[in-house]
């Protein structure tokens, strides 16, 4: 059938090109269906078949070479059906070479290093082009009829016609559509071919190998420092993954930026961490040695040097500086320039693939949608009975269901978290009670394994875990609620997913992070009148220095985390699954294999496309932008992920799945509006973890204010003393008995300070343990930092978002010159040419008339 050549790409003929493939398994040799059920089956296929025929398609099939059960058939389009349908679909098509002239930008030298060599990709030509006409072919760039219309655009015809093509009638409701026979069984797969093996190139010399050439200078690991070749990718794979691949690389180069100033602070905090004076007053022996704390949790707890926590103290340094601050404000104002400048690259991207004036069609309902078909009403548009599977009651009672499923579920990821909160109040409880006795003669390991140190680190990785595991979980609730809401279209399916697994990912990932930053020891009362949760847990307290240390931690492992267990996860099932495939391929047959049978031994892509890695990536720059104030490396941390990911993505799709059906695109969809929401709410949380989470506000009011006359002692100002005007005091014998320490004190003092930044009143005072002044000078500057902050950072947003426009000069004049040639060429021809005709039937009109008078004088 293939005369023994494995890259063949053609019928039996060898002159006409496979542009689809369906395959099915032959009802005669299956065994495990009803024989009513097979004939079904074999009667639905055949029509389907015989529609496809009548519909100007050319079918052929073949037996594979492994397995005699499995039939292949292969689908071809001649020339006059794809014209007709590139007319029906508007597909827009070469009118002639782009002949505007280019110029190189002042760096295009320096991004040529990083390019694939045009030796072996050769750039692609630009056209002006328009929707294509049959009529007008002739104002068409048409060099040869077999390229023409290239393979991607082949494929995407042929779809087109299977997904419209009937295979039954019931009830008087047609039943179409090559998805509801795939999801039926009645075909086991349907999918276009590859061109060729990734590992080589195509032994037939009719086929270019551009999937050999993708994978060898864009997918290969070597490749990873390298410009993508974006436009081959859209040729071969369709606009749809190249507008993904475009904004991955996109968002990853403007990563570099990002990552280069975190770096940057960090080293600052790095290199300064020794001159932070609050953090030499705590590893003071003579300051902060002499501190007695108050104990962090009921009786089981002990009394506690400050001192003890030096190192955690150092390592705040490096976080809480002043580079912190001048990093939140510039990723406040780095989001923007990447959402604007990708609006500018989308644009050009838009014009480029014939994708401005993209019409979408009227899109096929869905398979399960039209099963349940079973209520008839009046549409108001056509006055004409239409099926529908719910009445407008029933869509509001669906919808309701569909609402509270989700608010459900989100209230169970909350109380998951809830559930790891639980668990950090009581296991600090048993690090307090038992860490220190077991590290005591090991005075090294003591000064890293602190109870906090080892609460947060354990507690980070168990919330890592449950994220992952509620993440499998809520993936199938996310789809089985959408199911049940039954959306009409694929793409209202899309976005309706889209919204519900935004939703359940944010507060998955984000919650804990929220709490550790806004809410873990913000209500704690003071040692004497705890806060207790559920009626037992003594609330949360943060180290001396905030929570701020133990935000990064939560950050670190999850960001860190996350990206290594996405990237094995995707290298590893769909080689493992190929692997096992190819295995049980092999054992059944020795003999050559088409390029068909390779082809449908891969995985399918599945209905859901690129939905998860938008999502990946999407949650990731969540993560980059809203707790970035906290995490400076995390930038970095995506870059490298993202090198790889770009790398691991083309990989999986050059050798392990089946080459995707090309669809359009404009843009990225509803990613790019969450993405804006993201931004905005960005800057609030970066401001109030500067403000609430980090110790910044707190000591810059000391400098200022506290630190000198009338409310300090120095005659200039400085941070000294800062520790000990800011840690209130305690005295223990207001220990109530319920949170009384069970151990013996330091000797003769009766005087406990308390952990974390409360500023109240002493005892003995009028107000004893209410707020002082230095409280709420520190909660006015908190406030109006925020507001500063917040309307600096939005006030630049705006003044850039106004200043670089959305589409560049350049892309609005090739606009331009593109619609007058279609204007031109399509329009004004046609004018000219029905003038002309007009004219000479006009003159045989008057000819005619002028000899009817003529004889009449006669």
């Amino acid at each position: 059938d293939f005369d023994d050549k494995p890259d063949s790409l053609f019928f039996s003929d060898g002159q006409r090109r496979i542009d689809f493939v369906l395959v099915y398994e032959d009802e005669n040799k299956k065994i495990t269906h009803k024989r009513s059920d097979r004939r079904k089956q074999k009667r639905k296929r055949q029509v389907y078949e015989s529609n496809l025929i009548n519909n100007g398609l050319q079918l052929e099939a073949t037996r594979s070479v492994s397995d005699e059960k499995i039939v292949f058939v292969k689908v071809h389009a001649p020339w006059e059906v794809l014209c007709t349908y590139a007319e029906i679909m508007h597909i827009k098509l070469p009118l002639q070479p782009n002949d505007l002239k280019t110029r190189d930008s002042a760096f295009s030298w320096f991004s040529r290093l990083f390019r694939v060599d045009e030796s072996i990709i050769k750039p692609e030509q630009e056209f002006f082009t328009a929707p294509f006409e049959k009529e007008q072919l002739s104002n068409f760039y048409v060099q040869d009829k077999d390229t023409f219309f290239n393979p991607a655009t082949r494929s995407r015809i042929v779809h087109f016609i299977l997904s419209r093509v009937e295979y039954a009638t019931k009830n008087n409701v047609k039943k179409f559509g090559i998805n509801k026979l795939l999801d039926t069984g009645i075909y086991k797969a349907a999918f276009p071919l590859h061109d060729s093996s990734f590992r080589h190139p195509s032994t037939d010399f009719k086929c270019p190998s551009e999937r050999h050439l993708l994978y060898k200078e864009w997918a290969h690991p070597k490749n990873i420092f390298k410009l993508q070749p974006l436009d081959f990718i859209r040729k071969y794979y369709g606009e749809k993954i190249g507008i993904y691949f475009a904004w991955l690389g996109f968002y990853t180069n403007m990563l570099i930026v990002a990552a280069v100033v975190g770096v940057g602070c960090f080293l600052y905090g790095f290199l300064t961490r020794n001159n932070c004076t609050w953090s030499q007053e705590v590893c003071d022996p003579n300051i902060g040695g002499n501190i007695i704390m108050c104990p962090q949790c009921d009786k089981a707890c002990t009394y506690w040097n400050l001192n003890i926590t030096c190192e955690s103290s150092k390592k705040l340094c490096i976080f809480d500086s002043f580079g912190t601050l001048v990093f939140a404000v510039f990723m406040g104002i780095w989001v923007t320039l990447f959402l604007e400048f990708w609006k500018r690259r989308q644009a050009e991207l838009e014009y480029e693939w014939d994708t401005v004036e993209y019409l979408e069609q009227e899109e096929q309902v869905r398979p399960e949608y039209e099963a349940r078909c079973t209520h008839v009403v009046v549409n108001e548009i056509t006055q004409q009975e239409e099926h529908v599977p719910y009445t407008a009651c029933g869509k509001c009672i669906r919808m309701a269901f569909c609402a509270s499923a989700v608010f459900f579920w989100i209230l169970l990821i909350i109380a998951s978290v809830i559930g790891v909160i639980v668990y950090r109040l009581s296991v600090f409880l048993v690090f307090s009670a038992t860490l220190s006795r077991h590290v005591s003669e090991t005075e090294t390991i003591r000064k890293y394994l602190t109870p906090q140190t080892a609460t947060s680190v354990t507690a980070s990785l168990i919330s890592f875990i449950v994220i992952m595991v509620l993440n499998v979980v809520y993936e199938k609730v996310a789809i089985l609620i959408t199911d049940f809401e039954l959306p009409r279209t694929q793409t209202e399916y899309e976005n309706s997913l889209t919204t519900k697994m935004f939703l359940f990912q944010f507060v998955n990932y984000y919650s804990s992070c929220f709490y550790i930053a806004f809410f873990k020891g913000k209500f704690v009362s003071h040692p004497g009148n705890p806060v207790y949760w559920l009626g037992k847990y003594r609330n949360e307290e943060c180290d001396p220095g905030g929570c701020l240390l133990e935000l990064t931690t939560q950050l670190a492992i999850i960001v860190g985390g996350k990206a290594l267990w996405n990237n094995i996860q995707e290298v590893l099932i769909p080689w493992v699954k190929n692997l096992i495939g190819r295995h049980c391929a092999a054992a059944g047959s020795e003999k050559v294999v088409p390029r068909w049978e390779h082809d449908y031994h891969l995985q399918p892509i599945g209905k859901l496309g690129l939905f998860y890695e938008y999502l990946e990536m999407v949650i990731q720059f969540g993560f980059v932008t809203l707790f970035v104030a906290s995490f400076p490396l995390g930038p970095l941390l995506a870059l490298i992920n993202n090198m790889l990911e770009i790398r691991l993505d083309a990989w999986k799709l050059t050798t392990q799945f089946r080459r995707m059906v090309p669809q359009k695109a404009q843009d990225i969809g509803a990613w790019q509006p969450i993405m804006q929401g993201i931004a905005i709410l960005a800057v609030v949380t970066n401001a109030m973890i500067i403000a609430f989470t980090s110790d910044m506000i707190p000591r810059l009011v000391y400098y200022w204010s506290f630190s000198v006359p009338p409310y300090g002692s120095h005659s200039s100002h400085t941070m000294k003393g800062y520790i000990n005007s800011t840690l209130s005091v305690f005295n223990i014998s207001d220990f109530k008995n319920a949170s009384k320490p069970l151990s013996s004190w330091f000797g003769n003092q009766t005087m406990c300070r308390r952990v974390y930044r409360d500023f109240r009143n002493p005892p003995g005072h009028q107000h004893q343990y209410e707020h002082n002044i230095y409280y709420w000078h520190v909660i006015a500057a908190k406030l109006a930092f925020i507001i500063v902050m917040e309307h600096i950072i939005y006030f630049v947003k705006f003044i850039i978002s106004y200043l670089i426009p959305d589409v560049s000069q350049k892309t609005k004049s090739k606009v331009k010159r593109e619609k007058y040639l279609t204007q031109k060429l399509l329009h004004e021809n046609d004018l000219k040419v029905m003038k002309k005709t007009m004219g000479k039937i006009a003159d045989k009109i008057i000819k005619g008339v002028d000899s009817t008078f003529r004889h009449k004088d006669e």
